[in-house]
C-alpha cells in the first residue's frame, strides 16, 4: 500500500510539472505542435521502455477489446484542454479543476462499475471528500481576491 501511495504522489507531481512544461511549449509553438511533441515523445519513451522491459510481449494484445485501442485519442484531448486551460486560468486553478473532475469521474466510474470496473459502493464519506475539494477550489479562486488588486495598486 505504501508503494501505491508513493507512486500516486509521484504521478501527481509529474502531471503538475508536465502541464507547466506543456504550457511553456505552447507559448512558443501552439497547442497542436505541443500535443504532437508531448504525445510523440511519450510514444517513443513508452515504446523504448516497453521493448526493454517486456520485449515482444509488449505487443500481445489479442484479448483486448478493440475500442480500448482508442484511449490514446483521449490523451490528445487532455493535452489540448489542459494547455488551453492553463493559458486561460493559470496552472493552479486549471490543474485543480482538472484533478477534481478526474476524481469525480473516477468516483462515478467506481460506484457504477463503468467499463467492467469492480463496483465500489458510493458512501457519504466520498461525497463529503469531493465537496471539501470543490470548496477548497472555490476558496482558492474567489475568497480574498482583492489581495491581488491591492498589491498591484500599491505597485502603481
Amino acid at each position: 500500500m505504501i508503494l501505491g501511495l508513493l507512486l500516486a504522489l509521484f504521478a501527481g507531481a509529474l502531471v503538475g510539472l508536465q502541464n507547466i512544461f506543456n504550457s511553456k511549449v505552447n507559448e512558443q509553438s501552439g497547442f497542436y505542435a505541443t500535443t504532437t511533441l508531448v504525445l510523440g515523445l511519450g510514444f517513443l519513451a513508452s515504446l523504448t521502455f516497453g521493448l526493454i522491459f517486456e520485449g515482444t510481449h509488449l505487443f500481445n494484445l489479442q484479448n483486448m477489446k478493440t475500442w480500448y485501442w482508442f484511449s490514446g485519442l483521449l490523451g490528445v484531448g487532455v493535452v489540448i484542454c489542459l494547455v488551453q486551460g492553463i493559458k486561460l486560468l493559470g496552472p493552479t486553478y486549471a490543474i485543480s479543476l482538472a484533478l477534481t473532475t478526474q476524481l469525480v469521474v473516477a468516483l462515478l466510474s467506481d460506484s457504477t462499475g463503468l467499463m467492467g470496473l469492480e463496483k465500489v459502493p458510493f458512501t457519504p464519506k466520498q461525497l463529503i471528500g469531493v465537496l471539501v475539494i470543490v470548496g477548497g477550489i472555490f476558496v482558492f479562486k474567489f475568497v480574498g481576491g482583492n489581495e491581488k488588486q491591492q498589491v498591484s495598486s500599491k505597485v502603481s
